[in-house]
């Protein structure tokens, strides 16, 4: 929901950061890579409970996910490096809310298996109209400079973020941050139907 609005604000210094990888030759699959490394290694930190340490890891990767792009818009973007990025992020995303399964499974397991259902829906809704839009010719630049056309939602980046930030300052919270997110999210899936079939309806 706030994703265009803070690009204006963390774009500058992305693009400065991204702009002085590509001079030192990190590439942005790389840093897509290892983006994803960081965040996976979150999920073992989420099973044994070190909550401090998973939030760096997180943080971490969400960085990486942001200088990937600006090194990409230096380097020039390919199809491949946008496909690598979104799919990798979505699996990071379900793998944080199976850490706090595994953190907790009597008290967590249920509402970590409904966020995950959750975003399915968000992913789904966004990836199978980014097809349709592109079959058209659709681009989008609101979100910065895209691979693949981004429809915004209630739930975006910026909110994701801030649900992992939450639940691992406030970890015995996560049930209920979990279900309310997760309901968020379906929010989001029925805007975007609800878009798709104004868009896309001859």
């Amino acid at each position: 929901m706030i994703d265009a609005a803070l690009r204006r604000v963390i774009d500058r210094p992305l693009d400065r950061a991204g702009g002085f990888l590509s001079r030192c030759g990190v590439s942005a699959n790389a840093m897509t890579v290892a983006g994803f490394a960081a965040g996976m290694l979150a999920l073992p930190a989420l099973a044994v409970q070190a909550y401090g340490a998973a939030l760096a890891l997180i943080l971490l990767n969400r960085l990486s996910d942001g200088l990937d792009g600006a090194i990409a818009r230096r380097r020039g973007a390919t199809d491949f490096g946008g496909y690598l990025d979104i799919v990798l992020d979505f699996i990071f995303y379900a793998g944080i809310a199976l850490g706090f399964a595994l953190a907790d499974p009597a008290a967590n397991a249920l509402a970590a298996c409904f966020l995950i259902f959750s975003f399915m829906g968000t992913g789904s809704s966004f990836l199978a109209y980014a097809v349709m839009a592109a079959k058209r010719g659709r681009t989008s630049t609101e979100r910065g400079p895209k691979s693949l056309y981004y429809l915004g939602g209630l739930t975006e980046g910026a909110e994701t973020i801030a649900l992992f930030v939450a639940i691992c300052l406030w970890p015995g919270w996560f049930p209920v941050l979990a279900y309310g997110f997760g309901s968020l999210c379906w929010l989001t899936t029925a805007t975007r139907i609800l878009a798709a079939r104004r868009d896309f309806t001859p």
